[in-house]
Order: structure tokens, then C-alpha cells, then sequence
């Protein structure tokens, strides 16, 4: 029963931002920017029944991964105001957000040694 309300719910998020979106396209990138994903998993975790330490790790995982998100955001906006197609734009930054999270990635393990 959680898989399909967490489905529904999620659904209707998504719909709302991208309505909002088309009608005020700055308001509806500062909605989408919100955690709104992060919260609800943060509740469907505790409603499941998932500890606090396990939610910890999760939240971290949300903050390790912000950089890299920042990232793929900045060069899809730079590709799209250079009049490059929408999904060779998205393709672009979902390299850059893996480029990023690899380098980020090399200097924890520096940071460790």
C-alpha cells in the first residue's frame, strides 16, 4: 500500500511543479529546487519503520550528492542558453554530474589517506 501512495504522491508533486512551472517558470524552479524529494523520502523512511541512524546515512548521501546536482544544473542551463537541444543538454549534465561526483569521490579517498 506505501509503493502505491508513495506513487500517487509523488505523481502529483511532480504535476503540480511542472503546472506551476508553465504558467511562472521562475516560481516553478524555485518550488522544484526545494527538498521536496528528500523530505518524503525522509517520511516514507520513518513511516517504514527505518532507523535514525539509517536516515542519517541517507541525508548524507542527499548532502555528498548536492555538488554534483549544482553541477549537472549549472551546464544543462549553459547548453540550453547556447541553443543546444533539450536532451543533448541533459546528457551533457548528467555527465558533468558524474564527472563531478567521480572527482568528488577521488578526494574523500585523498582526504582519507
Amino acid at each position: 500500500m506505501y509503493t502505491i501512495i508513495k506513487i500517487v504522491s509523488s505523481a502529483a508533486i511532480i504535476g503540480l511543479v511542472t503546472e506551476i512551472a508553465r504558467r511562472f517558470p521562475t516560481y516553478g524552479g524555485i518550488i522544484a529546487a526545494l527538498p521536496l524529494i528528500s523530505l518524503l523520502s525522509i517520511i516514507w523512511l520513518t513511516a517504514q519503520g527505518q532507523n535514525k541512524v539509517e536516515i542519517q546515512q541517507f541525508m548524507w548521501g542527499v548532502i555528498i550528492g548536492l555538488p554534483a546536482t549544482f553541477a549537472l544544473l549549472i551546464a544543462v542551463y549553459i547548453a540550453m542558453k547556447n541553443n543546444l537541444h533539450i536532451g543533448f543538454s541533459i546528457g551533457i549534465g548528467i555527465i558533468c554530474w558524474g564527472l563531478f561526483l567521480s572527482a568528488q569521490k577521488w578526494l574523500f579517498l585523498i582526504a582519507k589517506l
